[in-house]
Parts: C-alpha cells; sequence; structure tokens
C-alpha cells in the first residue's frame, strides 16, 4: 500500500498540494491504516478533530487552535476578548432568555448588530434598530452575541496561512445594507491597504496558532478592530486560484515537517 504525505477530508481546499489521498469524512473508520500512515491530515471536520488528535495521535491542518477558536463567534470572541481587548468592538454574549433589550441598546447604542454564532457569508448577521428586530433575532439563535455597529463602509479582510499574509484587499459594500461580504454583494478594492493592520493582524494570528484564515478588521480612526475570523472563507477576493493557494498550503507544511525522502518536495 502507497502511504500518502497527506490525507485530505475536503479536496477542493486541498488542490494542488501533491501526494494527498482524498478519504469522504464519513468513510474515516475505514480507513484508519491510510491515516495513521499519513504525515498530515488536512480540513478534516469539527467532529473527526478528537479522534484523530487525540485518539489517534495525528497531525491537523489547519491547527487545533483554529478549530476550537474558529468554530462559532461566541468562542472565537471570548478568545479575543482574552487576547486582545482592545481590538475587539463592545459585545455583549448572554443566554437568550430573559435579556433586557433597553439594556444592550444603552450599552450598544442603537443600531447595533446581533449574530448567529455558526453563520458564514454575512448570514445570520442582523441589524437591529428596534426591539421587534431583536425578538425577531431572538428566535433564531440559542445565544445572544450582540456588538455595537461600527460606522465604515469597508472591512479588512487579511488571509493567514501558516505563518504568512498571503492576500490583503478591502471589502466594499454594494452601499444597499451593512454587508460587506462578496456572498452578498460587496466588491474587492485592493489599494491602499494598511500595512500596520495587516501586521497586527499576522501578530495575532501567530498569538493564538491560528494557520488558515480569513480575519475581517474593521479599520478606524478610533483603532483597529477585529470583527471575526473564518477558517473556511470564501476565495473569490484571493489574486490567485486554488492551485497556487494549495502550494502556499504545501509550502508551510514541508517548513513545518520536513519531507520523506521521496515522499514531499518542496
Amino acid at each position: 500500500m502507497h502511504a500518502s504525505a497527506y490525507v485530505t477530508f475536503t479536496p477542493l481546499r486541498s488542490i494542488g498540494i501533491k501526494d494527498t489521498l482524498y478519504i469522504k469524512p464519513d468513510n474515516m473508520f475505514r480507513h484508519i491504516p491510510e491515516i495513521k500512515a499519513a504525515d498530515v491530515l488536512l480540513f478534516p471536520r469539527q467532529w473527526q478533530v478528537n479522534g484523530l488528535v487525540h485518539a489517534l495521535g495525528k497531525a491537523i491542518f489547519p491547527s487545533q487552535a483554529t478549530y476550537y477558536l474558529g468554530q462559532d463567534k461566541v468562542e472565537m470572541t471570548r478568545g479575543l476578548m482574552a487576547a486582545c481587548p482592545q481590538m475587539v468592538p463592545r459585545t455583549e454574549i448572554c443566554p437568550k432568555h430573559g435579556v433586557d433589550f433597553y439594556r444592550l441598546a444603552d450599552t450598544l447604542g442603537l443600531p447595533f448588530v446581533c449574530k448567529e454564532p455558526k453563520a458564514s457569508c454575512g448570514l445570520g448577521v442582523y441589524k437591529i434598530e428596534s426591539e421587534a428586530d431583536f425578538r425577531y433575532y431572538e428566535g433564531r439563535t440559542q445565544v445572544i452575541y450582540a456588538q455595537e455597529l461600527l460606522d465604515i463602509d469597508r472591512d479588512l479582510r487579511v488571509v493567514v496561512v501558516g505563518d504568512q499574509v498571503i492576500a490583503a484587499y478591502w471589502r466594499v459594500g454594494d452601499g444597499t445594507g451593512f454587508h460587506n461580504n462578496l456572498a452578498r454583494g460587496g466588491h474587492v478594492v485592493r489599494e491602499n491597504i494598511p500595512e500596520f493592520a495587516v501586521q497586527k493582524t499576522l501578530d495575532l494570528a501567530r498569538q493564538l496558532g491560528i494557520d488558515y484564515a480569513g480575519f475581517d478588521l474593521a479599520v478606524t480612526p478610533e483603532g483597529i478592530y477585529i470583527l471575526e475570523f473564518n477558517p473556511w472563507f470564501g476565495t473569490g477576493g484571493l489574486p490567485f486560484g486554488m492551485t497556487d493557494l494549495g502550494k502556499r498550503i504545501e509550502a508551510w507544511l514541508v517548513r513545518q515537517r520536513p519531507s520523506r525522502p521521496g515522499r514531499i518536495s518542496a
């Protein structure tokens, strides 16, 4: 049996990485020998991580920290509050029952933003302008995640792979709402990227052990704020294709784990 250097559970994100075997996540337990023989396991599902890391002792990419902090906005924000509280917008996280809307409005100001903890691509994000808006959101979540609405018309997407920033660009909304996501009508602007904000993001990623994520930042006169980061970020704004992204991932993996003779080439 040929032992592949990598086993991937998400083939699209592994395009361009050589010597890779795809195993469907649901078939994981049928392929334990191949999994044990691989150097690194790529893009497992969240439910696979504990078994792969703690039961089989395998290295995974993205890192454990990327999974644990990036799995939902509540865990993510609590991690950011501990690591860099000055870079977190005013945020309230609380159980959904008995929440005082007027206290939130007084603390965060109106309008404010509420988010569903596990949503992405701009979905599950609500602009709250009234108690009726809030009650509508409350009925769609198990945890209240409320945050001040920053006065911005764009956010800065910074993409980190390994210990490097591989892309940075503005996402500018279409003017019809408060979303800047490309999936919600936003567009990419690559000029006038604030390098100090990019460096701060890279420093934070290294501090947290995040090695694969798209960070979204608000750059304001008052400071730089991390809105969130997403390990399953969209790739539409990258200035290169999926094959080149895979090559950047592989370069990081090779730097982390020296190749076996005849197995992996840098």
